[in-house]
This record gives structure tokens, C-alpha cells and sequence, in this order.
């Protein structure tokens, strides 16, 4: 089992996120608990290119001061959704033979939506730890609505568990 943090950077972690306040303390616990229980924290950076404001080399890109990665943990960039598609990630996941990737991060209707779907067609059991993924409004719907449908409808019991904090952390101490 390994924690994947996907997209937490300064430029997009921010209060503006639907139920920021709940997300925040999610992902923290996870990471906590993950790394108390020798379970491998990955996270997963953004880079939209040159001339966008998620770009690396910008302070944006970094990731949020409330995650930040140790300095063994492993640090992935991605240019699509997927943080399978051409990063190193899959193959490092298959040489370590992981078979369950627990999903944080941002954002629900982009990146964690691709990563969960390409993960599941990869072979990997996915898990979707309740708020700790989370997403801005949008033309078409809330944040919140988005959350909802995605955690609820999509991906459970189709592409993911979407489980408790709580159910997470028992996992990680097995």
C-alpha cells in the first residue's frame, strides 16, 4: 500500500476549495498515519508548462506547507490528469509490486478522477478516503456537488473504495 498525494500545491491549496477546513485535517491525518505505519508517501506535482500559473519553477508549484514531503519521500510531475501517464509512477509502483494505492488531493472532477480511473484499469485496488479529496465550483456545479457525485456515485464500488479516514488508517496498520 502506498499514499498517493496528488496536486496539493501552494497555488490551488486554499480556502477556496469546498469544505477546505475538513480536507485539510484529512490529509494531514493520512499522511500522518501513513507515515507512522511505514506506509510510502508519493506525491504527485502539477506542471501546466511554460507561461501558466502552475508551472514549475513557480512558488505555486511547491506543495502546501501543511503536506510537505519529507525529503526521502518520492516527488512525481505530471503534464496530463493521470499521475500514471508518462511520469515514472507506474513503473516504480509495479517494480515495488504495490497493489493498493490510497488517492488524496486535487482536484476531485480532474486529476483524482483520472488518477482513480487510470489506476483501476492499471489493476490497482484504489481507495478514496472520505474528504480527502476536494475541488472548486465551477461553471456547470458546485464544488461541493462535484464532491459528491464523484465520492459517492462514480467511483465507489465502480473504479475505488471510498471508505472512512477511519477504515483508512485500520488499512495501513494491517
Amino acid at each position: 500500500m502506498v499514499l498517493l498525494v496528488v496536486d496539493t500545491q501552494k497555488l490551488i491549496t486554499n480556502s477556496n476549495l469546498y469544505n477546505f477546513e475538513v480536507f485539510e485535517n484529512s490529509v494531514k491525518t493520512l499522511i500522518e498515519a501513513a507515515r507512522g505505519n511505514n506506509v510510502e508517501v508519493i506525491y504527485v506535482r502539477h506542471d501546466d508548462g511554460a507561461g501558466a500559473e502552475l508551472t514549475k519553477g513557480t512558488p505555486g508549484f511547491e506543495i502546501y506547507e501543511g503536506f510537505e514531503p519529507r525529503i526521502e519521500e518520492k516527488i512525481f510531475d505530471k503534464t496530463v490528469n493521470s499521475s500514471f501517464k508518462g511520469t515514472g509512477l507506474l513503473e516504480y509502483l509495479k517494480e515495488k509490486n504495490e497493489h493498493t494505492v490510497v488517492v488524496v488531493g486535487l482536484q476531485t472532477d480532474y486529476c483524482i478522477d483520472a488518477t482513480i480511473k487510470c489506476g483501476f484499469e492499471h489493476g490497482f485496488e484504489m481507495i478514496v478516503p472520505e474528504h480527502a479529496n476536494t475541488t472548486f465550483d465551477n461553471s456547470f456545479m458546485t464544488g461541493e456537488k462535484s464532491y459528491r457525485y464523484h465520492n459517492e456515485f462514480m467511483w465507489k464500488g465502480r473504479y475505488a473504495k471510498c471508505i472512512s479516514v477511519e477504515e483508512t488508517i485500520d488499512m495501513m496498520k494491517r
